[in-house]
C-alpha cells in the first residue's frame, strides 16, 4: 500500500490520529498556560478538550503539509471564527497568533517544522513529511479493517 499521504486521508481522522500519536510520544513541548487561554476573542470560554493543544498541532502539521509555506497570519486567518456581537452583524476574528506561533514553535522543536529562510514562515521537514506520511498509511489501514468488520 504505497504512495498513501495525507491528501488521501479524511481530514478529521487524520488529525485525531496525528494527535494522539503526538500525545503518546510525549515530545511535543506544552505551555504552562494552556488550561486557561482563550484561542480567540471571539471565544467566551478555554477550549473543553483537556487534549486540544495537540489537536491544534495537528492541524497546523497537516495545514503546513498541505501548502508550502505558511506564516502564523495564514494561521490566525484559518482557525478563526465568526465572533457574537449581539443585536449587530457578526464579523470574522482572526484567532490568537500566540497560540499559533506556540503551536509552530512546538513542531519547530520536534523536527516537523523549519523556518523557510526565502520565503518566510514555516516549512514542513524531511522527517515530518514521513512521520505525517507514516500516520496517514496507518489511518487508512485503520479505516479498512472497521470496514471489513
Amino acid at each position: 500500500m504505497g504512495g498513501v499521504n495525507v491528501r488521501d486521508v479524511d481530514a478529521a481522522k487524520f488529525i485525531e490520529a496525528y494527535a494522539d500519536f503526538l500525545k503518546r510520544q510525549g515530545r511535543l513541548p506544552i505551555p504552562a498556560w494552556v488550561d486557561t487561554v482563550k484561542t480567540s476573542h471571539a471565544k467566551e470560554l478555554p477550549p473543553q478538550n483537556p487534549d486540544w493543544f495537540y489537536v491544534r498541532a495537528a492541524a497546523v502539521a497537516r495545514h503546513v503539509y498541505l501548502r508550502k509555506t505558511v506564516g502564523v497570519g495564514r494561521l490566525r486567518k484559518v482557525h478563526g471564527g465568526t465572533k457574537n456581537r449581539g443585536s449587530r452583524p457578526s464579523h470574522h476574528v482572526d484567532a490568537s497568533g500566540s497560540v499559533d506561533r506556540k503551536v509552530m514553535q512546538s513542531l519547530e522543536k520536534i523536527g516537523v517544522l523549519e523556518k523557510d529562510e526565502e520565503k518566510g514562515g514555516r516549512r514542513i521537514t524531511q522527517s515530518g513529511q514521513r512521520d505525517l506520511d507514516r500516520i496517514a498509511m496507518a489511518t487508512i489501514a485503520s479505516d479498512e479493517e472497521e470496514d471489513e468488520e
